[in-house]
């Protein structure tokens, strides 16, 4: 046999060896390949999306739970038959209905049963009672079975039948003084319209639902298999998330994968992922906690939609053609053209894979494999692009609901908690440094009469007025605050006796002298109080308060002084 015909006959016997060696080779490492990027996108995909739901949610569940807290809201549940604290209450109510993202609220009184409900049309305003909740009623045994069980907060999605709406409704617990139960209050979302949003976002390929602790489906595109008012059904006649898969192996592995995440929930941002058939189609399933609402989010991707083997076909061309390379090249073209490329690649899709965006440079030959690598390099700065906005949204976003849990929306000065927060680092200050230093509490006189006089339109341009007054009457760094109602709160330090009772002279006499010139004359009881180190936070407002009703005693418009040796300063 001739010696071309032997070489031509041994180079393809290579050839179709190496051919169906490359075959079986695809065949795997396309599995392996396609199921390394389904579990990173299956990841990715989670954190997104369960991202997307809590930002919806984080600020309606924080307003709930501020008008849980509510001073008005709490004291007209104590005695729910006073008509002054109920108007009150109504107030406060349609206050935060204007801030909720659906207009919307209810209060549920738990000794009355009284239930009151307003909506974004504002349709119910002056009969915000709508009616009263019955415990033999199986549509209302959901605010019964929550008070049994005591959890401060519980997502629900569930339709009021009174009402004829169906919402994702934030149910937040509403305690006394003594942390005992009083009623419920919280906010619903439409339900299609947050379906549409977080749900279903008509992305091919991928289902994103949400179950809550037990399983039970609470969020998903069809309707159908949603579990409304999971919270009153008994165990098995709920709408579990197994009732997606026919296969009970499936069933088991996704039922394991909560159980999974339950034991190491205290690992934030922990993902779980397994593959699963739903019908007939094999998909991925990934699997998150999220411990702020209690809820499990699950995302089904279909691999062959989202990335078909076929998309692979072009590396088995590459791979065959660099084959048939190395018959007939030296060893030092295919390192320097094919080996180095390939190996530096994948170093990259390692250092991708651990979560880093950090390539390292990447030899870019003109073939496939040197686009490849370029696409590679644009896909990951892209990748990496998003994250990075995803992240700065999350935390801009997470900045926003901490700024505004703390200011007050009105006079835009620290609210309560802000004015808490401030009082609790300068008592610790304080006590650090062996200073004092000075709190000013004071309200406005007669101001229910103001109100009563011309309308609680006119008060709330007085309170704004009083707070720039009392801004303008104070230091830079002193601390001024809204507490409640008409009463404000400002921290002074460093501050000495005498400093106190300048400042709280100054604000009085401003207050007074700056309101006649807009033909409405205010005037302000002050209260004050020098705090030594040691005092506890409840000394310090005690004190002030006791100093303040001291000055509204003695005919109001005036101030007073607790001063460190207890002896009371008075100024008309």
């Amino acid at each position: 046999m001739r010696l071309k015909t032997r070489f031509l006959s041994i180079a393809a016997g290579l050839i179709i060896v190496a051919a169906c060696a490359s075959w079986l080779a695809y065949r795997e490492l396309s599995a392996d390949l396609i199921e390394r990027w389904g579990r990173q996108v299956a990841e990715i995909q989670v954190r997104y999306d369960s991202a997307r739901l809590l930002q919806s949610l984080e600020r309606e569940i924080g307003l709930a739970k501020q008008m849980a807290d509510s001073t008005a809201l709490a004291n007209w549940a104590a005695n729910p038959s006073n008509e002054t604290l109920e108007t009150d209450a109504i107030r406060e109510m349609e206050s935060f209905r204007a801030n909720f993202r659906d207009n919307s609220y209810f209060v549920a009184l738990r000794e009355s049963g009284r239930y009151y409900y307003n909506n974004e049309r504002n349709e119910f305003s002056g009969k915000q009672f709508r009616y009263i909740l019955d415990s033999e009623k199986p549509a209302d045994a959901w605010f019964y079975q929550l008070i049994e069980e005591g959890r401060d907060f519980h997502l629900n999605v569930n339709p009021d039948t009174e009402l004829g709406v169906t919402k994702l409704w934030i149910d937040v617990l509403m305690r006394n003084s003594a942390k005992e139960i009083v009623g419920m209050v919280g906010t619903g979302l439409n339900l299609d319209t947050f379906l549409q949003d977080i749900v279903d976002i008509n992305q091919e390929g991928i289902t994103t639902l949400f179950v809550d602790y037990g399983g039970a489906i609470q969020l998903y595109r069809d309707r159908n298999y949603i579990d409304f008012a999971s919270v009153i059904k008994p165990e098995g006649q709920k709408n579990t998330v197994d009732l997606l898969f026919d296969a009970p192996e499936d069933k088991q592995k996704i039922l394991g994968m909560l159980q999974l995440l339950k034991k190491s929930s205290g690992k934030g941002g922990h993902v779980e992922s397994g593959f699963v058939t739903i019908d007939g189609r094999e998909h991925l399933a990934g699997v998150a906690f999220l411990p702020a609402i209690g809820w499990f989010e699950i995302t089904l991707l279909d691999l062959n939609t989202l990335l078909p083997k076929s998309y692979l076909w072009p590396l088995v061309a590459v791979f065959i053609s660099s084959l048939m390379i190395t018959l007939i090249v030296f060893h030092l073209i295919i390192q320097s053209r094919i080996v180095k490329p390939i190996v530096g690649l994948e170093e990259a899709v390692e250092k991708v894979r651990s979560g880093s965006f950090i390539l390292p440079r990447l030899d870019k030959p003109d073939n496939e494999i040197g686009r490849l690598a370029d696409h590679f390099e644009k896909m990951t700065e892209s990748l990496r692009d998003s994250t990075r906005e995803l992240e700065n949204k999350v935390t801009q976003r997470t900045d926003e609901l901490n700024r505004l849990a703390r200011v007050d929306p009105l006079t835009s000065l620290k609210n309560r908690r802000g004015l808490d927060e401030a009082l609790d680092e300068e008592v610790q200050r304080a006590e650090r440094q062996d200073t004092g230093f000075g709190l000013i509490w004071l309200d406005i006189d007669h101001f229910k009469s103001i109100n009563d006089q011309f309308g609680h339109q006119a008060g709330d341009e007085i309170l704004c007025r009083v707070a720039l007054w009392l801004k303008a009457s104070l230091r830079p760094y002193d601390h001024p605050g809204r507490w409640g109602g008409d009463e404000f709160v400002t921290l002074l330090s460093p501050c000495d006796p005498a400093t106190l009772e300048l400042i709280a002279t100054r604000i009085r006499d401003s207050v007074e002298q700056e309101s006649r010139k807009t033909g409405t004359p205010v005037t302000v009881s002050v209260g004050g109080y020098f705090s030594k180190p040691g005092d506890s936070t409840d000394t310090i407002l005690r004190n002030a308060d006791k100093a303040l009703y001291r000055a509204k005693n003695e005919g109001r418009n005036r101030v007073c002084i607790k001063a460190p040796e207890n002896t009371e300063i008075n100024h008309a």
